[in-house]
């Protein structure tokens, strides 16, 4: 909600106006959210006596019937929109989509938008909502690690445009937030992995309790989807409520001041320095934990040679990285690209570097003297210190999966495409046996195959 305050005063020539937005919303830890036995989302919509739902198709899948029937038993209306997920589908297209659906809806005012999905579908579905009558009520449940501990706690939204990662959007607060981390049960390692990253990021540079939890529990945290898996200890459950507590509070006591970004150093843009141009530039994409974490552990060494961190320190953070399965390194993560980024990310700077790195584990500071040179010569040694690590710096899971990359949905199964990763190079693979001719191609340092439908 919004309460605004302005004061209108004459001038010599013309009219000075001095107003404030006063911006109010709340997170609500629940798990299990469609139980019935549970209130708290149909207590949003009692008043309206419907609903409007916004979800992922991969949240659908699994959790339909019980959407369906918790409305059913609170006597609310609910009508579903479907909408495929994916980073490729973090477009315009999917946002006028959702524009759509609302107007066929005849959605009222203020009446609250249900958006249920990863990061990529709260983002799209929330730019939409910031857009429509220029302003629209949503509420938001995250259903991936990545978005209940990230994208959720922000008020920005957002698309990509062509190769440019989140270049438009705005800041627009939902009303209220859920988040029920039983959804990670249903999530696979790999997604699991792409979250870490978003809380090894915050730790390094705000929250050292979490991040020595990481370090301790990271294998147990992913296998075990932060103990939500059934089997799982007592002990693991208890730890990873209090990593996502506490790195969720430390994204909010760092984020809230600064809602809008007015001031530019962020410490939370630690790993996004060169990550939004690297994120979208494989022919495949990578994953976005993967993207901010191949920033992060070069920021970590550059963060080591300018006498920030110790070498121990360094070691500990990238033993981490890699003991999860997060990337280091990328053969497209060259001199050449990181230049061009660092010339990118300061025009949203504001002609500043302001690159967040590491002051020992948990704390941060802001660079803005990298020269061109420091940088090549750092990258060497970088390159040099990953290839000992396990995969040679590797990450596993690191490109986005065959829902983020196909342009097709489950109804045309038989055209489904899957990502593997052999020896650090990203590949396409026919799952099924289908009408389609493949093409081997050298792209980017990588083997790609081509998959082109034939009409038989």
């Amino acid at each position: 909600m919004s309460d605004m305050s302005a004061t209108v005063t004459p001038t010599d020539n013309g009219f000075h106006v001095d107003g404030y937005e006063k911006i109010t919303y709340d997170f609500r830890f629940v798990d299990h959210i469609f139980d019935p036995k549970k209130s708290d989302l149909a207590d949003c919509y009692k008043t309206w006596g419907r609903c409007l739902v916004i979800i992922d198709n991969n949240v659908h899948k699994i959790h339909s019937q019980a959407l369906e029937n918790y409305f059913s038993i609170y006597n609310i209306k609910c009508t579903i929109k479907v909408i495929e997920s994916g980073e490729l589908r973090k477009t315009m297209k999917t946002k006028l989509e959702i524009i759509d659906t609302f107007a066929e809806y005849g959605l009222v005012r203020k009446e609250p938008v249900l958006v249920i999905g990863g990061g990529v579908l709260t983002d799209v579905a929330g730019y939409a909502c910031a857009s429509y009558r220029r302003k629209s009520n949503f509420i938001r449940i995250p259903t991936t690690l990545i978005g209940l501990i990230d994208a959720s706690v922000s008020i920005k939204v957002g698309l990509n445009h062509e190769k440019l990662k989140n270049r438009l959007g705005a800041y627009h607060a939902p009303i209220m937030t859920f988040l029920d981390f039983s959804f990670l049960k249903t999530l696979s390692e790999g997604h699991i992995r792409n979250g870490f990253a978003e809380l090894i990021k915050i730790s390094v540079v705000g929250e050292k309790t979490v991040f020595d939890l990481l370090d301790k529990y990271g294998e147990e945290l992913i296998s075990t989807r932060f103990g939500y898996l059934d089997g799982s200890s007592d002990e693991i459950r208890h730890v990873g409520k209090q990593i996502n507590y506490l790195g969720i509070k430390k994204m909010l006591e760092l984020e809230v001041p600064n809602l809008h970004e007015v001031m530019l150093d962020r410490v939370i843009a630690f790993g996004h320095t060169w990550s939004p141009t690297l994120e979208l530039t494989p022919t495949i994409p990578l994953r976005h934990g993967h993207a901010i974490n191949i920033d992060m552990a070069f920021s970590v060494t550059i963060a080591w040679k300018r006498h920030l961190i110790s070498i121990e320190e360094r070691d500990r953070i990238l033993h981490l990285m890699s003991r999860v399965g997060l990337t280091l390194d990328h053969k497209l993560f060259q001199i050449e690209l990181i230049w061009k980024a660092m010339r990118s990310i300061m025009l949203t700077r504001d002609g500043h570097q302001r690159a967040a790195m590491p002051y020992s584990i948990g704390q941060c500071i802001f660079l803005n003297d990298l020269t061109h040179d420091e940088l090549e010569s750092i990258l060497r040694e970088h390159k040099e210190i990953v290839k000992v690590y396990p995969r040679s710096g590797d990450g596993l899971d690191a490109y986005i999966d065959q829902n983020d990359y196909t342009e097709i949905s489950d109804s045309d199964a038989a055209n489904m495409i899957s990502i593997k990763e052999l020896n650090g190079e990203a590949v396409l693979d026919l799952v099924s046996s289908t009408a389609l001719l493949t093409k081997t191609i050298e792209m980017n340092g990588f083997t790609h195959t081509n998959i082109l439908p034939v009409i038989i």
